[in-house]
């Protein structure tokens, strides 16, 4: 099992580039890029497996968390603690249906359930609808832009579209969470972070090989 600090340590190093930004999409330019291009930094789950930490106001739990991509093409993601007690399980459908087998009673709450929701749904990149999307370009990064059903999915890019900076989830007025995903091996990655900006709500991911 791995230190229970190391999951910290990287959560921390990953804010430190997500608080850096500021939301000025507004000044963003037209970009000549195809936004099929953010597809390739989409998750492979098969199985993997990552030690984790959640931080929300003031409350801290840590445990595995299990992400699975089931026969149906859906994705099962399982967190518990390290003694086996089930903190949730969630499974994400292929078409964005969402769907929760349970969760303890300190977490069933609306707010928390659609918050972890959209937190998941921006790494899983599975309510991608490219037919609505735009790609446009601000300090020299790429933006690769997907509507939702409220707000944005940002995608940012390096200028030439290789590397994944980071992820945000946006209103049209200011950004509402920022994420990472760092260091993909076998099309999985590594490394995840996921920060709030209007409250304390933080989630950090370091995968375990097995």
């Amino acid at each position: 099992m791995l230190p229970s600090r190391i999951p910290c340590l990287i959560l921390s190093s990953c804010l430190a580039v997500l608080l850096g930004c500021s939301p000025v999409h507004k000044q963003m330019q037209s970009a000549n890029a195809d936004v099929q291009g953010v597809q390739k930094f989409k998750p492979a789950f098969g199985v993997a497996l990552y030690s984790t930490t959640v931080d929300v106001s003031g409350n801290h739990l840590s445990g595995l968390l299990l992400v699975k991509k089931m026969p149906d093409s859906s994705t099962r993601m399982v967190f518990s603690s390290e003694m086996g007690l089930s903190f949730f399980d969630f499974e994400f459908s292929a078409d964005g249906n969402f769907k929760v087998y349970s969760i303890i009673k300190k977490m069933n709450r609306k707010a928390v359930i659609k918050t972890l929701r959209h937190n998941f749904e921006l790494v899983l990149m599975n309510r991608l609808d490219h037919s609505n999307a735009s790609v446009r370009s601000l300090g020299g990064q790429l933006y690769f832009i997907f509507p939702q059903e409220k707000g944005y999915h940002y995608y940012i890019t390096n200028e030439n579209g290789a590397e994944l900076l980071r992820m945000e989830r946006a209103s049209s007025k200011k950004v509402i969470m920022e994420a990472v995903m760092k260091n993909y091996r076998n099309g999985i990655p590594d490394t995840i972070g996921i920060s709030h900006k209007t409250f304390e709500f933080n989630i950090g991911l370091k995968r375990i090989e097995r």
